[in-house]
């Protein structure tokens, strides 16, 4: 069968709801090309705006690792999509194969079907469909993602939002893809049941169980990521570009961090820890990590989302740096005690009353056994007319015993 006057089909190789596939040779350019045809009950006109929705979709992509479009056009009432061909087999058929795959494979695959979201979500594309048979892998193992542009997606693989009858975004296909590797590692999808009812609310209220609990050998880094994708809500996802770069950068090994640089010797006055900080730079938790311990790794936040923003750990003081701060503090602390207690005696000094005249007892002349009469000083009255300023009554009754005391004294002398 000839399609276009240049597409010479030979063999179906798939079939989804849409349509069939067929391997083809493009006698023109003289290559080999995929050709889809829409099914003939999808030649309503509800099933050709889909079918020509899907074709515009994927011809705006170009990526390796999606499935490049070549033509669209109509055969006889029937509409067609040409594209490249994969030689390959679908992850699909590899799970029927194998059952489930190692997590060396399992994360290249993810980095790579990531990738290839990443693009399409930056062109505003959104999948809606990724599941093991919309997944490629052709002669030398790369990814290659199919069937974009679906309306429907499969209730395996369906994220909650879209369970909730919400529209498909971004973190939308994420999480299918979170339920594509959860199938990879571990043989079945992260949720199953007896109908697709049952299966959406799994998606909606049900934590899936962790593949390591179902005898996974997969690094813990791996594991937390992989149920970070598994988030029930979109906003607590990763971004599929996120998730190309953890993966390609292989760190759901869980591999620890380089160590620093010792600091050089002729630089004391820059202590351990600050060098330390600066040298695991921001978001890095360096405190209380054992040399070789497996990293656990911050998980990135969704995009426009700052409540995953990482923090640069505070710096703790060492060494000399340390001894000098802490010397400083006590020495301050110590002056402003011996402040306190100065102004505490002064103000006691300063506002306690005086009683010394008050208390202490008048004190009587010394007698003499000399003859000499008494000075005037000891026998001095107060004037006359009253007391003078500032006496009271009971001194001028001192004064008068006093002088009684100096006249018995003096005539006893004369007496004598």
């Amino acid at each position: 069968m000839l399609i276009a006057g240049r597409y010479r089909l030979h063999a179906t190789i798939g079939r989804g709801a849409m349509g069939e596939v067929w391997q083809a040779y493009d006698e023109v350019l003289g290559r080999p090309v995929a050709v889809k045809l829409l099914l003939a009950q999808n030649t309503d006109p509800t099933g050709a705006s889909r079918f020509r929705l899907e074709a515009q979709t994927a011809g705006r992509l170009n990526h390796p690792h999606v499935v490049g479009v070549i033509d669209f056009g109509e055969q006889e009432g029937r509409l067609f999509l040409v594209m490249e061909l994969v030689t390959g087999d679908s992850l699909a058929r590899v799970l029927s194969q194998a059952g489930s795959l190692p997590a060396e494979e399992v994360a290249r695959i993810a980095a790579q079907a990531a990738a290839g979201l990443a693009v399409a979500h930056d062109q505003g594309i959104v999948h809606r469909d990724i599941k093991p048979g919309n997944l490629l892998l052709d002669a030398d193992g790369s990814v290659k993602i199919g069937e974009t542009g679906q309306i429907v997606g499969t209730s395996l693989y369906l994220a909650p939002e879209r369970a909730l009858g919400k529209p498909a975004g971004p973190a939308s296909d994420v999480y299918s893809l979170g339920c594509l590797l959860y199938q990879l590692l571990t043989g079945r999808p992260p949720f199953h049941a007896d109908s697709a009812v049952a299966i959406l609310h799994h998606h909606l209220d049900t934590a899936p169980v962790p593949p390591r609990e179902l005898g996974v050998g997969l690094p813990p880094a791996f594991e937390n990521y992989l149920l970070g994708l598994l988030a029930k809500r979109p906003e607590d996802r990763p971004t599929a570009r996120q998730t190309a770069e953890w993966f390609a950068a292989g760190a759901w090994r869980g591999r620890p961090e380089p160590l620093p640089a010792a600091a050089p010797l002729t630089e004391p006055k820059v202590p351990r820890a600050t060098a330390l900080g600066a040298v695991a730079g921001p978001g890095t938790n360096t405190a209380g990590a054992a040399p070789g311990s497996a990293t656990t790794y911050a998980f990135p936040s969704a995009v426009g989302s700052t409540a995953g923003a990482h923090r640069t750990p505070r710096r703790q003081r060492s060494g000399l740096r340390a001894f000098v701060v802490h010397r400083s503090k006590a020495v301050s602390t110590v002056a402003a005690l011996v402040v306190f207690l100065a102004a505490l005696l002064v103000g006691l000094a300063w506002f306690s009353p005086d009683h010394s005249s008050a208390e202490t007892p008048p004190t009587d002349p010394p007698r003499t056994t000399s003859s000499t009469p008494a000075t005037s000083s000891t026998l001095s009255t107060p004037p006359t007319g009253g007391e003078g300023p500032g006496n009271s009554g009971d001194d001028g009754s001192d004064r008068q015993q006093h002088t009684q005391k100096g006249k018995n004294g003096r005539s006893k002398d004369d007496k004598g």
